[in-house]
């Protein structure tokens, strides 16, 4: 899919976080408070992404989880805005999807800190 697909097929804030790297605001998203099980894919190319065995509530009001699914993403040094941070991409469409942080409080002590926007829950397809 090119871009102009993706910009048809996603909204604007959906293609502004997933493909210009934004991000959403805080507690806003579809995912911050969801428990149904099941995986999270990346809503650009469907690539599952996250067991929902490895979210947990951060308290930052963006979904969080300490693994991702083995392949299913590559981390990118990110400089922008004065910080130095991991961004996180599907491994498969190269969509922004977050950051990852040391902070986590399992014993990976990562938190893939994930915009709702970017996801979604593998029962929402059905």
């Amino acid at each position: 899919m090119n871009e102009e697909e993706l910009k048809n097929k996603l909204s604007k804030e959906e293609y502004h976080v997933l493909r210009e790297k934004g991000t959403e605001a805080p507690f806003t998203g579809k995912y911050v408070d969801e428990k149904r099980q099941g995986n999270f894919l990346c809503k650009v190319c469907g690539n599952a992404l996250f067991s929902s065995d490895t979210k947990f509530d951060s308290g930052t009001g963006w979904p969080s989880f300490d693994k991702a699914l083995p392949g299913a993403v590559e981390l990118i040094d990110d400089s922008t805005h004065g910080m130095s941070r991991t961004e996180v991409v599907c491994s498969k469409c190269k969509s922004h999807l977050g950051h990852i942080f040391d902070d986590g409080p399992t014993e990976t002590g990562k938190r893939y800190c994930m915009n709702s926007v970017c996801l979604l829950h593998e029962e929402d397809i059905k």
